[in-house]
């Protein structure tokens, strides 16, 4: 990944940050920080996967 430094140093920590954090690195560096038992692994995927699925129908209700 490239960021370009055009002014402040600052800005551009801001941006490489925001990038880092929409490709979910922070995210799986906190996830891979302790080791998850297989069946922890597979009941938190479960639960993400129905809060996904109720955001995606309250997202269609609301549209329609």
């Amino acid at each position: 990944m490239e960021i370009r430094v055009e002014g402040s140093l600052d800005q551009a920590m801001r941006v490489l940050k925001r990038k880092l954090a929409k490709e979910g690195v922070f995210k799986e560096m906190k996830k891979r920080a302790f080791y998850e038992k297989p069946s922890v692994r597979r009941k938190r995927k479960r639960s993400e996967a129905q809060r996904r699925r109720r955001k995606e129908q309250r997202r269609r209700r609301a549209s329609a």
